[in-house]
């Protein structure tokens, strides 16, 4: 029955293409193409109106905008318009506009781009509209608007298709007119206080100054290998080096690892160095940016996030690394002198660890683990240990540890700052120890880079810089719950996996929609069938439960993990594990319903107890690995027991 309601409403959907088509052939065949008009003049943009009703009201004015719903009554009717700053209705009358131009606004759909020019006047329920006297088709929508957009948990369509999201959704779009609010508050603040703006290159030989895996393209004129920048920080010094005393840019770069909500392969950095001060400079700097940026773009200093609020108009907390792992872990690296003490510290603590890592390393794992989720409140977190800082000044006192912070809220790192290093000598031994991490096979430890190392020589002064997450900014001062809802056309997996352009090329006329795909299981292999017999009361006591995704996130280094937070039909949240991050991005699986056998004991994952497995589907295609979720109706309840 559900099947052929679905083939109904698809038949439903065709037929109403089909006429819309068929409008726009009529209204060419008549002369009257939408598509020729080349401008509009508009006067009023809705909100205007509404705001200047008293000085407005009788005169004419002229708006344009997408038309949202249309109530036809005989010889008048109502319209209602949206355009950039909200929407407003108008009164559209036979006797006003003339015979034809009614008989052509009847014709109009919900979708289509109208200008409207008319006298303001308001209703007698009070409402603020327009006397229509000229009713202009400028676009012509060919696909139908979808009724319930707004709420939908399909984040994934809305994010594919954001123009459709900015239409139906209000607050889609106010996010990002406070976006573009926020970077230009950032620029003024800056700018204000001497910095200049500047651009530095994308495509580089040596992608450096973050510790991040790169993307890797080819420049065929030169026929040489580029790298797209996982930072902005080499060259941005080498301007210091230069005399440019005070420097910012705001740009993108690309890191190639993994998605989650926090997490985007492009994101907007901002980077800024200031000659002569030192990390101590930068944290002032920060503070001062926040709350003026808060203030400007929302009238308060402080926020809520997520139903938590956070106080930028309090001096912001000061702490180190050291005593954070002490107030959190209760572990004191004060006390830690050698690297079998740090592991022996981290095993008793159930710290995974590598054998790479030293003891900087297993400090910054401790912290991770234990302080980073308390850090709501604004916090610098001072003073990391040189293995984790190879770019960093060590401090004098202690040259086992740098002058650096990280500022921290709602448990998340917003910025990263150094007393920058200008010895070109250390600099070059950093470089070393990170071309051997890179030769353990570190993919995120950098290289040599002979002409920044070029660049120190010649001499740079004592300066502070930092690099600040836009987007994560925009996240927390939007209350938005994931990087994707701050970016315009955020990354995302092609439908139908990598084959998805060979199929597009294949693909029907846009008239042909909802086609069933047809798969080709031609070139599958499946691994052969079990020979030894499970006896049935074993296979019996497995417990096979439906599991509904209340979470999705990646797990912190790893590249291969996710971590689910699951509804299993009882009162307490499950965690589950699964390596299945090369196949999935975490927020395509929130909301799904999963099978999970629920009664294994639980396996410690990167310091993670999975409690429990996710069921997959496995086969071989072409020698490479196929991998699918056992994903089912999400009519069945959590909790629900499979026999």
């Amino acid at each position: 029955m559900a099947e052929q309601s679905k083939n109904v409403k698809e038949q439903d959907v065709n037929q109403l293409l089909k006429v819309r088509r068929e409008k726009l052939a009529e209204l060419q065949a008549n002369g009257k193409d939408p598509f020729q008009i080349v401008k509009f003049d508009v006067t009023h943009h809705s909100q205007e109106i509404k705001d200047a009703f008293e000085e407005l009201e009788g005169k004419s004015v002229t708006i344009a905008g997408r038309m949202m719903s249309k109530r036809i009554m005989g010889k008048a009717s109502f319209c209602n318009v949206q355009d950039l700053q909200g929407n407003i209705q108008s009164y559209v009358a036979r006797d006003s506009i003339g015979v034809e131009s009614y008989q052509d606004f009847k014709k109009m759909d919900i979708g289509d781009i109208v200008g409207i020019t008319g006298e303001v006047f308001k209703t007698k329920t009070g409402e603020i509209s327009i006397h229509a006297s000229a009713v202009t088709l400028l676009s012509k929508s060919l696909q139908v608007l979808p009724e319930k957009f707004h709420g939908l948990t399909n984040t994934d369509l809305r994010y594919r298709q954001r123009y459709v999201d900015l239409i139906m959704n209000p607050e889609v779009k106010d996010t990002f007119i406070k976006r573009s609010k926020i970077i230009s508050s950032i620029r003024k603040y800056l700018d204000g206080q001497g910095f200049m703006e500047v651009e530095t290159p994308m495509l580089v030989a040596n992608a450096g100054g973050a510790a991040a895996r790169p993307f890797e393209t080819h420049f065929n004129a030169l026929d040489e290998d580029f790298k797209l920048r996982i930072s902005l920080e080499l060259y941005l010094k080498r301007l210091i080096v230069g005399g440019m005393e005070r420097v910012y840019e705001i740009g993108r770069v690309f890191r190639n690892e993994g998605l989650d909500t926090r997490h985007n392969p492009e994101f907007t950095l901002m980077e800024l160095y200031q000659a002569y001060t030192d990390y101590k400079g930068m944290m002032d700097l920060t503070e001062n940016l926040y709350r003026h940026v808060a203030q400007e773009v929302l009238g308060t200093t402080v926020i809520t996030y997520n139903g938590v609020e956070m106080d930028l108009g309090k001096p912001f907390e000061r702490i180190t690394m050291v005593d954070a792992v002490k107030k959190y872990a209760g572990v004191d690296f004060n006390e830690i002198h050698t690297l079998e003490e740090a592991r022996a510290a981290a095993k008793e603590h159930h710290v995974e660890f590598e054998e790479r890592h030293q003891k900087g390393d297993i400090l910054s794992l401790f912290f991770e683990e234990f302080a980073e989720e308390h850090l709501i409140q604004p916090t610098f977190v001072m003073d990391h240990p040189i293995e984790i800082s190879p770019l960093t000044k060590k401090k004098p006192e202690n040259p086992e540890y740098t002058e650096r912070f990280e500022f921290f809220m709602n448990g998340w790192e917003m910025a990263n700052a150094y007393s920058e290093l200008n010895d070109p000598i250390d600099q070059r031994e950093r470089f070393k120890a990170q071309e051997a991490l890179l030769a353990q096979g570190d993919e995120e430890a950098n290289t040599t880079d002979e002409d920044f190392l070029n660049a120190l020589e010649i001499g740079m002064p004592p300066t502070g810089g930092i690099g600040f997450g836009i987007d994560r900014m925009v996240m927390l001062l939007t209350d938005s719950a994931a990087i994707r809802d701050v970016l315009c056309f955020p990354t995302m997996k092609s439908l139908g996996g990598s084959d998805a352009p060979k199929k597009a090329e294949k693909a029907a006329p846009a008239e042909a929609v909802n086609v069933p795909e047809k798969i080709d299981f031609s070139n599958v292999e499946i691994e052969p069938l079990f020979k030894d017999m499970v006896d049935f009361d074993t296979f019996a006591k497995s417990d096979f439960r439906a599991v509904k995704v209340k979470e999705c996130t990646a797990v912190p280094k790893s590249k291969k993990l996710l971590k689910f937070v699951l509804d299993d039909g009882t009162d307490e949240d499950r965690v589950i594990l699964s390596g299945i991050h090369d196949t999935y991005e975490p927020e395509e699986l929130v909301g799904k319903t999963l099978i999970a056998i629920t009664n294994l004991p639980p396996r410690p994952m990167m310091g993670i107890d999975s409690c429990g497995m996710i069921i997959s589907a496995v086969h071989h295609e072409n020698g490479e690995e196929k991998l699918h979720c056992l994903m089912v109706d999400e009519h069945i309840p959590a909790g629900a027991k499979l026999y």
